[in-house]
């Protein structure tokens, strides 16, 4: 088998939120519930996208706790089903 050649892509996003008060969020719905619905101010932007081949995502899930077969890869960047 050779490298798939699905591209897939890597989004760093930066959110500020302002607040009267330190928060300690718990994961990102918690983030969106204090800007939406609760006490903060909030923004976000995207600060830098940059695309993937097969063996950058593999170690792009890695780095994240995530697995190969989340898109359906090999531990070398190939497609498992084809």
């Amino acid at each position: 088998m050779k490298q798939t050649k699905r591209k897939f892509y890597r989004t760093e996003i930066k959110v500020v939120v302002l607040s009267e008060d330190p928060v300690d969020f718990d994961g990102l719905a918690g983030v969106h519930f204090a800007i939406t619905a609760g006490d903060c101010s909030g923004s976000w932007c995207v600060t830098k996208a940059t695309k993937l081949n097969g063996k950058q995502a593999v170690r792009a899930l890695k780095a994240q706790g995530s697995d190969p077969c989340f898109f359906q890869l090999t531990e070398s960047g190939e497609d498992a089903y084809e």
